[in-house]
């Protein structure tokens, strides 16, 4: 049994010794996509929903996917098998390869196919109970539908988020609510969910598509549509849903309580709901 692995171009390894090229274009441009995928009872959740995320992202920038749906499955199995720990999180990667560093595609593209497998460490019973958030502009690029390894402007957003001692940045463009840096954001009010549509604006979740099924399956309004920041704000609940954070209560924005300031009956319900898809 190996802890941390790391699979490069179909070879498995400790993560330590897994190395691409310093031509690769992941590393000069960011030319690449990704999937991060968790575990439930060792058992990888949705995998079938990220593969198809992560054809649809390579799809987007012409990007040649070397793996089948079922080689990816077969990879990822192994890869959990390897590593051996109880739960894990299972990040997958595509680049356009190693080639002379020039913004023109290379005329050969040959692929780099990189995965880990990590332990994965679930969120704290204090930060299910709800957590802090803070607002920015937008100023990612304009296809956030595609799950791009470029991620400066997340990286820079969650880090302002960590400095103002918040959990996650909530992008508002145009006076209106995107997603999270990590995250898809959904508000309640007056009972009825409302969240940003699918659309270039955001990437659309594995966990938020099966929110919403959850929701409508409540019985609950579900609307998918255009959020403005005034309603963020006086939301009765604003919640987060994505692979780690599964369905996290927001308790606060920019300082000011939303609702209660304590996690809402429709979070509460759909949290559940969510955990009795995962055991």
């Amino acid at each position: 049994m190996m802890p941390d692995i790391g699979f490069v171009n179909g070879q498995f390894m400790p993560l330590a010794d897994a190395v691409v090229s310093v031509e690769d274009r992941g590393f000069q441009f960011g030319d690449g996509v990704y999937e991060v995928i968790r575990t439930y009872g060792g058992r990888p959740f949705h995998l079938n929903a990220h593969l198809a995320r992560l054809e649809r992202s390579a799809k987007a920038i012409d990007l040649p996917c070397p793996l089948s749906p079922a080689q990816w499955a077969e990879r990822v199995a192994e890869g959990i098998r390897l590593a051996g720990y109880r739960e894990c999180k299972v990040y997958l990667q595509l680049t356009r390869g190693p080639a002379p560093r020039d913004h023109i595609f290379p005329t050969a593209v040959h692929p780099t196919v990189v995965m880990t497998v990590r332990e994965l460490h679930p969120l704290s019973d204090g930060l299910r109970s709800g957590v802090s958030a803070i607002t920015l502009p937008d100023f990612r690029w304009g296809r956030c539908d595609i799950k791009s390894i470029g991620l400066l402007a997340n990286v820079l957003a969650r880090q302002r988020a960590k400095d103002a001692g918040a959990f996650e940045a909530i992008f508002i463009r145009d006076g209106e609510v995107t997603e999270g840096a990590v995250s898809n954001v959904m508000i309640v009010r007056r009972g009825v969910l409302a969240t940003s549509p699918e659309g270039e604006r955001i990437l659309s979740g594995v966990t938020r598509s099966l929110v919403l099924e959850l929701a409508r399956k409540e019985g609950l309004a579900v609307q998918e549509r255009p959020v403005s920041e005034a309603e963020l704000r006086g939301a009765d609940e604003v919640f987060l849903t994505g692979t780690t954070v599964e369905v996290l209560p927001v308790n606060r924005i920019d300082g000011i309580a939303i609702g209660s300031g304590r996690p809402g009956p429709v979070v509460t319900l759909l949290a559940a709901r969510f955990r009795n898809l995962t055991v």
